[in-house]
């Protein structure tokens, strides 16, 4: 939990303590307890504070216009880095008040710097203290990497408003990005020019066919750039959604199906491929539906799961336990599918609904199997690990280690790890497959990059 209450009742005081006035006449904070958002309410004079303990890193960042949708870029510093200072490579498309300032923005952040924290403390941490939006812990003697995080960015022009952008696993300088003009285009990116001019660069691939704007996009982990993207059709006053299958040629083209993949009966809003069969992938709907797809059959739709009871906005595929697939839906509940129940009819393996506002993102921890993050319109962003189960016992001992100093809320899920809060109107988060533990997340007012002090990763030997 990140955030906590301090000095209640202020207000009423606020004529008698002002700035530069001494302590003695300031009313004493009260021990810091979680705050929850929809549950609990501010009074007059009380504030929310960051608990810098919580996390091994912080830090906050904006490129201009806000950005709906980003990905994070695989890069050559490293399969597995676990030491500060990090270096993080992104790609991301604007939301720019007029469609012709939006632009692509790859952004290079070097010098992220943080501590490694114990899991357990030896005592609380200073309930007074501050973590600075640009940097975390810049003061303490353990922290690894100084100064302020460096921004390297460059811009690309782009056509009309950036719906959700994608770079393809293989090849990551290639993205492909879901435009509001209705065109999903295949920009090349570049970062060997450091500055923040929009240049105008073509892009290697242009597809018009769709009808309208759309929202689902996704490249194969297995099959380098093959891609499948959807798009809403209105015609005649019904509404149908088609999901288009782009396969590579040689060189720098695709060849886009001009037949369809039609299923849905409303519009489709995330796309994810199986991480182990080439030929599967998966889509979720405002008609509530998931739909698992098998482009070698006749009929390629091999499944439909009544997911939710609102739509389906968001999907993730477990790439380490890749039976499970996750969903997060407009009413603020995400659930849990193990794909080799669907048949019995009921596939749903666990449900919460903690969050009380549409989830805007989901995905599984590229690290740990059972660990996955969630970001809803209720400005959380929420850690979860499905392993955990309430021990009554751990909980005594930790509160006796803690000298009972502990008021975590009760009634809050055993399997829910971290609460981040502090940006507006999130949108979209990721985690790094590079440095584990890291979470990259976006929002109306900008970036985060944070590591929760409570997540240990246990490595996978075969780290791809």
């Amino acid at each position: 939990m990140v955030r906590s209450l301090k000095n209640p009742k202020k207000a009423k005081r606020k004529n008698k303590a002002k700035k530069g006035e001494g302590s003695s006449d300031s009313v004493p904070s009260l021990p810091a307890k979680v705050w929850q958002p929809g549950v609990d309410k501010l009074e007059e004079g009380e504030e929310l504070q960051c608990d810098a303990s919580a996390y091994n890193s912080l830090h906050a960042f904006h490129i201009g216009w806000p950005c709906l949708s980003f990905d994070v870029l695989r890069d050559s510093l490293g399969l597995v880095r676990t030491e500060f200072p990090h270096s993080v490579y992104c790609v991301a498309g604007t939301q720019a008040e007029k469609s012709s300032w939006n632009s692509i923005g790859i952004f290079k952040l070097s010098n992220i710097s943080g501590k490694r924290r114990d899991l357990v403390p030896d005592k609380t941490g200073d309930e007074n203290s501050d973590m600075d939006s640009n940097s975390s812990d810049s003061d303490e003697e353990e922290e690894a990497g100084s100064g302020t995080p460096v921004l390297q960015l460059h811009k690309v022009f782009h056509e009309g408003c950036v719906n959700r952008i994608r770079a393809m696993t293989q090849n990551p300088h290639i993205v492909a990005s879901w435009g509001d003009t209705g065109h999903v285009q295949n920009p090349e990116s570049d970062l060997s020019h450091g500055a923040s001019a929009v240049s105008n660069q073509a892009p290697l691939f242009k597809f018009g066919g769709h009808k309208d704007e759309g929202y689902a996009i996704d490249w194969s982990p297995r099959v380098p750039g093959k891609l499948v993207s959807d798009v809403l059709h209105i015609s005649a006053g019904d509404c149908r959604n088609c999901i288009h299958l782009w396969e590579p040629t040689s060189g720098a083209t695709w060849n886009v199906s001009a037949k369809s993949y039609i299923g849905h009966t409303a519009s489709v809003e995330d796309l994810q491929w199986s991480p182990t069969e080439d030929t599967v992938f998966a889509s979720c709907s405002v008609d509530r539906n998931i739909i698992i797809w098998d482009t070698r059959m006749d009929n390629p739709l091999a499944a439909t799961i009544t997911a939710h009871k609102a739509d389906v906005n968001v999907i993730s595929w477990n790439k380490l336990a890749s039976c499970m697939l996750a969903s997060g839906s407009d009413d603020g509940t995400f659930s849990i599918q193990d794909l080799r129940m669907v048949k019995d009819g009921d596939s749903v393996v666990a449900h919460f609904d903690y969050h009380k506002h549409p989830i805007t993102s989901i995905e599984w921890s590229p690290h740990e199997a059972s660990t996955l993050a969630v970001s809803s319109s209720d400005n959380q962003l929420t850690i979860w690990d499905l392993s955990l189960e309430r021990d009554e016992e751990e909980e005594a001992e930790f509160k006796t280690k803690m000298k009972e100093q502990v008021n975590a809320p009760t009634d809050l899920p055993p399997q829910l790890l971290f609460v981040h809060q502090g940006q507006k109107d999130l949108k979209e988060l990721h985690w790094h497959s590079q440095i584990p533990g890291m979470v990259v997340s976006t929002a109306a007012d900008g970036f985060n990059i944070l590591m929760p002090s409570n997540i240990e990763n246990a490595i996978p030997a075969n780290v791809a």
